[in-house]
């Protein structure tokens, strides 16, 4: 499995199948070592069910194109595998952001959570199981880095932004549930727990760890961080539209969750700033209503239209892409690898699911 570092083009669709074996073949193991030692087979059963029902592979892409644009060379089979263990990571966190949330579906399929309370007939059950297959998602995630085949030298540049990335993720959840205690219109904060709940996980990170894992320098890391965290906050403020806007057959994710769990996003934050205290009365209401119906949240959607927060998203994600373009137009990459990352910029923005 090599590939040329100075290919004219990179294949986006086959770098996803190849990060898909990588996945499937990991698992596999895992399931055949379960059995060898007659241990439960349930929680890597679900968590293969949860890793293949969908997901676009964004993590470990961004981590394999962060090689290339670092003059990565070599066999290409062992980063592979270890940009494939940040889909695992990605696993974790989803799973445990679902228990935290009570939310009840994902991916178009109820979340593990609901599905582990259907297998025993139990919602304390399904909640504890569901905590200890993301557990093993994580402790997965940190298997198949280590047993990827990577150099030691490698290894060794790849554990600081490991952790640094764990950490990005922990503070930015914890960020997102004291943003309940907190004003519910400050953009600022609502920013700030994009920046360290997604953006930084999801783009700046795996860009880090591909050029770690290619032994290039740390300049180039400042420079991808400049198209990373725009982007990454691009692609959070359209998965916060696609939550309440988007169609649920297509997202895989019902309209109203985020509406009845009062999430504090920015285009929540940015209707409330331009509310007229009526609207602001409304959204105070109905927004975080547990029992939130499809015609209160229809009002609710009306409002976010009409203040302008809406259109001020969409002129948002539209600004935040540009300045990720500008940064990737000054950094010093290869040709193939600045075009697959402008083709990803495009896809994280303009995506409807």
């Amino acid at each position: 499995m090599n590939t040329p570092v100075l290919a004219e083009h990179l294949d986006l669709d086959g770098l996803r199948r190849q990060i898909d074996a990588a996945l499937e073949d990991y698992l596999r193991g895992k399931a055949l070592a379960a059995r060898t030692e007659r241990l439960p087979s349930v929680p890597v059963q679900v968590l293969h069910e949860f890793v293949f029902a969908g997901g676009k592979r964004i993590r470990p892409l961004m981590c394999i194109l962060g090689w290339h644009a670092g003059h990565g060379h070599g066999e290409t089979g062992p980063i592979v595998r270890a940009a494939a263990s940040l889909e695992l990571f990605h696993a974790f966190a989803l799973i445990h952001d679902d228990v935290m949330d009570h939310s009840a579906t994902r991916r178009g399929r109820p979340t593990v959570h609901r599905e582990l309370a259907a297998f025993r007939h139990s919602a304390a059950f399904g909640e504890n199981a569901a905590i200890l297959v993301g557990d093993m998602a994580l402790v997965c995630s940190q298997e198949m880095l280590n047993d990827a085949g990577l150099r030691p030298g490698q290894l060794m540049a790849a554990l600081p932004v490991i952790d640094a990335m764990r950490s990005a993720i922990l503070y930015g959840q914890y960020m997102d549930l004291d943003a309940a205690a907190q004003p519910a219109d400050d953009v600022y904060r609502a920013m700030a727990v994009i920046r360290y709940k997604t953006a930084k996980y999801t783009v700046e990170h795996p860009l880090h760890l591909g050029t770690a894992l290619a032994g290039a320098p740390p300049d180039l890391r400042s420079a991808l961080s400049a198209y990373a965290l725009p982007l990454g906050e691009a692609f959070q403020l359209r998965d916060d539209l696609l939550g309440v806007f988007g169609d649920p057959k297509t997202t895989g994710k019902a309209t109203q969750d985020d509406l009845s769990e009062g999430k504090r996003t920015v285009l929540l934050a940015l209707a409330l700033r331009h509310a007229t205290p009526a609207q602001r009365s409304t959204l105070q209401r109905l927004v975080g209503d547990p029992h939130l119906d499809e015609e209160q949240a229809e009002t609710v959607r009306a409002i976010l239209t009409d203040t302008g927060a809406r259109d001020r998203i969409e002129n948002l994600i539209d600004t935040q892409h540009r300045t990720a373009l500008r940064a990737l137009d000054a950094a010093p990459l290869p040709g193939a690898a600045a075009e697959a990352l402008r083709d990803v910029a495009r896809t994280l923005t303009e995506r409807t699911r």
